[in-house]
């Protein structure tokens, strides 16, 4: 599959969005626990680097963006008359974590998580992009518009502040490593009716 407009190696396959149609509950089940572990990510990254006044300065406003997608989230599944449900185990993301390294400095550290957050933003934003273009549901496809141009901007800002802690060329060696172990990654993994990755 081709590379796409976010910079990922590998395009979804195209099945996904014909399964996600057919299950938006569990979809939307899982997209509010997304947006929820988004969130809950970028207070972990404030907490554990609260000397990194840029980094505090540029998450801080997403927490809250993230949150308030959350929100909508549950939104849309209560005007359907369903509930939020049990959290389900993510095996994208549990695998994409695999790729990154928990060894190297505090900086190093740092970016490794910043390039994860950096992944799964642009991900999730090409799969919101898929969702508005394809479903046949009008007010779910205006909604993942949407939040598809409200996140476009995120996974850059990951990528931006890597590139203030680590030098430029550190940062995209391992940017295209990551997204090389990723695009093998879902090489291995079917399309799955109730996730968004």
């Amino acid at each position: 599959m081709e590379k796409n407009v976010l910079g990922l190696n590998m395009a979804t396959d195209p099945r996904w969005v014909n399964i996600a149609e057919k299950n938006l509950e569990d979809i939307l089940v899982d997209h509010a626990y997304c947006e929820q572990k988004a969130a809950s990510s970028c207070i972990s990254l404030i907490v554990q680097f609260p000397d990194k006044q840029d980094l505090v300065d540029m998450l801080t406003p997403v927490v809250a963006e993230e949150w308030a997608h959350f929100e909508r989230v549950l939104e849309k599944l209560r005007e359907r008359g369903w509930s939020l449900g049990p959290q389900r185990k993510d095996e994208y993301v549990g695998k994409i974590n695999g790729l990154i390294r928990k060894d190297g400095s505090r900086e190093e550290r740092l970016c490794e998580q910043l390039l994860l957050n950096a992944l799964i933003e642009a991900r999730s934003c090409e799969r919101f992009r898929l969702l508005w273009k394809e479903i046949g549901d009008e007010d779910l496809s205006k909604f993942y518009y949407e939040l598809m141009v409200s996140e476009a901007g995120h996974y850059k800002n990951f990528l931006a502040l890597a590139k203030q802690y680590q030098p430029k060329e550190w940062v995209e060696k391992r940017w295209r490593e990551i997204l090389a172990g990723e695009a093998e990654i879902l090489k291995g993994l079917a399309p799955r009716a109730d996730r968004m990755h």
